[in-house]
Order: C-alpha cells, then structure tokens, then sequence
C-alpha cells in the first residue's frame, strides 16, 4: 500500500513539474514572438499587459493539459498547483533574464492570475478527457 501511495505521489508531482515546464517554454515562445512583432510593427506599450495576461493564460491552460494528460480527477487542484508553480518558475526566469527581482503588488497579482487561471483550466482538462472516452 504504501509503494502504492508513493508511486502516486510521485506522478502527481511529476504532472505538476511537467505542466508548469510546458507552460514556461511555452511564455518563452510567446514573449519572443510578441518582441519579434513589437519590432517589426512598432506597436506601443500600451498593448504590452493585455497581451501579457493573454500570454500567460494561454500558457497555463497549455501546461495543464500537457501535465494532467493522465487524470481524470483532482483538475481544479491540480490546475491550481500547476498555475502557481508556473507563476513562481515564470517569476524567477523573467526576472533573472531582465537582471531586475522586483516584489511588488503585480507579483501578488500575477500569482492571482495564475492559481485561478490554472484552476479553471484543470476543471476544463479533466472534464473534457472524461466527456471525450465517453463518447467512444
């Protein structure tokens, strides 16, 4: 029982670790795509946030499906886990790629977005896995 209980463990923290990595790799890509359309359309800052907060949504909803593939269960916890952990991995890269770790209400904020952001989409992953094997 409890080689059983471990091995559980186990997976779970692996899904989290490998959700909140896609979900990075995934921030990375899209914050290089909008810098390459920033310089080459010279848009102005102010769309910098909005398409900030629509990155970052988009990565945690991508995490958590790649990290919750083989649940059917637990989706708001685990989401919620996935887009917190994400948001703390995404908090240190950023800031040490910008030489610059500012702890400031955005941070709370960020951290927010991301652990409701990431709830709503485990919620989504897990129901729509349960929906998909039902119907075939």
């Amino acid at each position: 029982m409890e080689k059983t209980a471990k091995l559980k463990n186990n997976n779970i923290l692996m899904a989290i670790l490998k959700g909140s990595l896609i979900a990075v790799v995934v921030s990375l890509v899209g914050i290089l795509f909008f810098a390459f359309i920033i310089k080459m359309f010279g848009i102005t800052d102010q769309f910098l946030k909005p398409v900030n907060q629509v990155i970052k949504g988009i990565s945690i909803l991508l995490g958590v499906f790649g990290g919750l593939k083989a649940y059917k269960e637990k989706g708001l916890v685990l989401g919620l886990v996935i887009g917190l952990v994400y948001t703390l991995l995404a908090f240190l890269v950023f800031s040490t790629l910008n030489g610059n770790f500012k702890f400031d209400k955005s941070l709370l904020t960020d951290v927010l977005f991301g652990g409701i952001m990431g709830a709503i989409s485990g919620i989504i992953a897990v129901n729509l896995k349960g929906k998909s094997k039902k119907n075939a």
